[in-house]
């Protein structure tokens, strides 16, 4: 074993229990650390509660004055917590999130200190937006951007810092940033859904769409981790062979947690419960080291700041532990990867989730209606919903027997999709007295009977219907949520929309009554969206054949699936939906191409140094070794030596064979980097990464894991897969 891999293991089993003292029930710990709508009674005045309130309802303006108030409170409660600092809190384009600490803290006339904090610094702050990804709406030397409050986001103190959510655009008015077209959306879906809610109650004012993640992740030692290069840099392990034993027993899945995970993982949710994030639902899953956790499900826009959240304090709190948290989608060869399921729903303000199935043939008839409004939408835009979760590091893990494939489908079930195929097959037009009995007896009567989990998880399927809400489970687990989010929100609301110019169409010019057009509708769209459902294994050769039959895109690759963001269609889309501009649909897809550029640049160096300083010198050191017993053999024995060395002789031949192939390929890597590197047009840059670069990968690990295993153990420079996948 090497010296660096020795040191790093035995500093691993030098760590302490870490105790933990969990005081109170989760119920008394939640949400204080946020300034949410307890702490606004306690703080604020009547006016000011009211001015926020409307803003986080319905949208409206927070005037100057109001705002004042609203900061004094704020930095009030702030103080009483132990800040000493605040920041405007926001989430660039980078895929992160970014923070600039100013104190409580300014000096008057006289030389005198206060804290000081008022509605100009809540509402609105100046970070140089030029060395942020702008995507081309920012020239370098062009550095104002904004952030401004949201106020539907409460703040939080975090440590000594008062955290303030917010947006980030430039100084022209271009969103910057994840959260603005992500509200943009959401303000799209509350429009249109209200709008169609209202056929069924009229006592409807407001829907919020909902999102319940599952944040999945692997832990591992911080000092196994920090002693190799690849994970440092790149978030995964470049080569290494896979240990003996990994999750073929299916015996991590749900088992019992290892103790220095759980301490870790109590930690953690105390911290997140105080910072008002509802972590429920903690377990082992399939590969060693690999967990995850989620949450209650919370409106949408709240739910991606506490994703967002929750990546930094687990970043935080594993430190702490003494633990590397990996949110790569494939960190491991041979295990399975990680994502982020995105569980999605419609919920008035009157309680009722739109999505779920009610007990009377009328609210199951609101129940079809944004049921088969939201698969004619995915229908309509399969290959944009791909395109918003394609990155350099799901390319991995999509397609792989783990995760739903590259082509984009819908599974509702056997009993759902039978009580479409029924409605599809109703007349058209008026329907007769005995046509509306039989109608919601035999079709609509029939949903009752579906429980919530009398749906199946089909586990290959990229959107799932799950009982009440619609499963995303394709999103990479390093992901910003609010990329699938804004899109989803984005095509439904569009669905909507049309769905009830067509439905209010047929009752003013075809006197239809609102349940005949509105089961007209829908048998239209049960026809035309037929080809997105599928219930059967993803993971098929003949599910691709029937696929490309069906016209569904399959984008098997990032630079591919990129492309469709820029179509005539996803521009209308955005345009007509408020929800992005043309420059920063354009923008968004050049920082995108950018990153997967950038990605694939940095494994390529990181390979180059990997082979170069660590796996040639070792393969070369061990067959020195072997040449020279080899040597002493043939002084000893004369002749006879070569019966004895024969073994020796194969394993240095093979060395020397897999070092000629690996430099070969490690050089025609860099080459072909090189190349790439001159390409100006970065969407060419991204397909020539793709196509030159990136397949050199795969050849290159393969000789360097063959490598591992030939070299003494003792003098392999890198910690193998048995030791960092497996916490004691």
């Amino acid at each position: 074993m090497s010296r660096q891999r020795f040191d790093a293991i035995s500093e691993s089993q030098k760590r302490k229990p870490i105790h933990i003292d969990e005081k109170g029930r989760r119920s008394e710990l939640f949400a204080t650390n946020v300034f949410n709508e307890e702490r606004r009674l306690q703080y604020l005045t009547k006016d000011a509660l009211e001015s926020v309130q409307n803003a986080i309802f319905s949208g409206s303006k927070i005037n100057r004055k109001i705002a004042d108030q609203v900061a004094e409170a704020m930095k009030a409660w702030a103080i009483s917590m132990g800040a000493t600092h605040y920041t405007h809190w926001f989430q660039p384009l980078t895929g992160t999130t970014a923070e600039k600490h100013d104190a409580f803290f300014d000096l008057l006339p006289d030389g005198r200190a206060l804290e000081k904090f008022g509605g100009g610094q809540l509402v609105q702050q100046e970070p140089d937006a030029s060395s942020f990804p702008s995507g081309g709406i920012r020239n370098t030397f062009e550095a104002r951007g904004y952030t401004a409050w949201d106020p539907t986001s409460p703040a939080f103190v975090y440590g000594t810092t008062l955290c303030i959510p917010t947006i980030f655009v430039s100084y022209t008015g271009e969103a910057l940033d994840n959260k603005t077209p992500l509200l943009r959306a959401l303000s799209a879906m509350d429009e249109a859904a209200t709008a169609v809610a209202k056929y069924f109650d009229k006592n409807v004012v407001k829907v919020n769409a909902t999102l319940g993640w599952e944040q999945e992740f692997f832990l591992l030692d911080k000092s196994l981790a920090q002693s190799r290069i690849d994970i440092s840099l790149t978030g995964r392990t470049l080569i290494g062979r896979p240990a003996a034993k990994g999750q073929q027993l299916g015996d991590h899945y749900f088992g019992v947690i290892p103790s220095r995970a759980l301490r870790f993982m109590k930690d953690l949710e105390q911290e997140c419960l105080k910072l008002g994030i509802p972590v429920k639902t903690r377990h082992n899953e399939v590969a060693p080291n690999q967990f995850e956790l989620a949450p209650v499900f919370e409106e949408a826009n709240l739910s991606v700041d506490h994703n967002q959240l929750l990546m930094d304090v687990m970043n935080k709190m594993a430190d702490k532990h003494n633990f590397k948290v990996l949110f790569h989608e494939k960190p491991f060869a041979g295990i399975n990867g990680s994502g982020k399921h995105n569980n999605w729903s419609l919920v008035t303000d009157t309680g009722v989730n739109l999505l779920s199935p009610g007990s009377t043939p009328m609210k199951n008839l609101q129940f079809l209606t944004f049921f088969i409004n939201t698969i004619k939408a995915a229908d309509t835009y399969e290959e944009l919903l791909g395109a918003s979760i394609a990155s350099a590091s799901n390319d991995h893990r999509l397609g792989e027997n783990e995760a739903p494939p590259t082509i984009f489908s819908i599974f509702i079930g056997s009993q759902l999709g039978h009580v479409l195929d029924e409605l599809e097959g109703v007349s058209k037009g008026k329907l007769s007295p005995e046509e509306k009995t039989e109608l919601k007896l035999n079709v609509v009567g029939k949903i009752p009977e579906i429980l919530l989990d009398n749906t199946d998880r089909n586990r290959t399927s990229p959107f799932a219907f799950t009982g009440n809400k619609f499963e995303m489970r394709g999103v990479g687990t390093q992901t910003n949520c609010a990329k699938p989010m804004t899109v989803l929100n984005t095509i439904v609301a569009k669905q909507l929309r049309d769905f009830k110019k067509e439905v209010d169409t047929l009752i003013d010019k075809k006197n239809l009554k609102k349940d005949e057009a509105v089961f007209n509708v829908l048998r239209e769209y049960i026809k035309t969206s037929k080809r997105i459902r599928f219930d059967g294994d993803g993971y098929g050769d003949e599910w691709q054949k029937e696929a490309k039959r069906r016209k569904l895109s399959n984008n098997k690759n990032t630079p591919s699936a990129l492309q469709i963001m820029t179509s005539t269609e996803s521009l209308a889309l955005f345009k007509d939906m408020a929800v992005l501009s043309e420059a920063e649909v354009k923008a968004r897809q050049e920082i995108e191409f950018e990153a997967y550029v950038r990605h694939l640049q940095i494994e390529g160096r990181v390979f180059d140094e990997l082979v170069y300083s660590q796996v040639i010198p070792a393969a070369i050191q061990y067959q020195n070794k072997l040449i020279k017993n080899v040597l002493g053999l043939k002084d000893i024995y004369g002749v006879a030596h070569k019966n004895l060395s024969d073994g020796q002789s194969g394993i240095i031949e093979q060395i020397a064979e897999h070092i000629v192939s690996l430099k070969k390929s490690t050089d025609a890597m860099t080459d072909a980097r090189r190349k790439a590197n001159k390409i100006n047009d970065t969407q060419k840059k991204a397909f020539a990464y793709c196509d030159n670069v990136k397949p050199f990968f795969e050849d290159i690990r393969k000789h360097c894991d063959t490598l591992e295993q030939l070299i003494d153990d003792r003098l392999w420079p890198l910690t193998k897969y048995r030791e960092l996948l497996f916490i004691k």
